[in-house]
């Protein structure tokens, strides 16, 4: 069974950072998943927010984030971070990680959570102005 748990969330002041973690199991680092944070605000849409194939190291970091997030894995240790730098107010949503078998990383600019069947539970990130 596929299971991801995020860890990291937490009040933060703006310009502040934090450090996500995504813990997996059930699949290895090798078998051909993406793994992607997503995050989702208060009355807004789910909004893709950076991938990464394992792998191969493979990335992909939005635009709106690719100065300040940067996403990584620790193969060894199953868990894949999302470091978030310089936050802002409009960074605070619930952030989710989740896993899909066969996705490209890159391929989150263009087709979402398309192909993501596994999701955590979320972590709550709230940045304070």
């Amino acid at each position: 069974e596929v299971q991801l748990v995020e860890s990291g969330g937490g009040l933060v002041q703006a310009g502040g950072s934090l450090r996500l973690s995504c813990v997996y199991s059930g699949f290895a680092f090798d078998d051909g998943y993406a793994i992607g944070w997503f995050r989702q605000a208060p009355g807004k849409e789910r909004e893709g927010v950076a991938c990464i194939n394992p792998h191969d190291g493979t990335t992909y970091v939005a635009d709106s984030v690719k100065d300040r997030f940067t996403i990584s894995s620790v193969n060894a240790k199953n868990t894949v971070y999302l470091q978030m730098d310089g936050l802002k107010p409009e960074d605070t949503a619930d952030y989710y990680c989740a896993a899909g078998l066969g996705v490209t990383a890159v391929a989150m600019g263009v087709i979402g959570d398309y192909g993501m069947d596994h999701w955590g539970k979320g972590t709550l990130v709230t940045v304070n102005s």
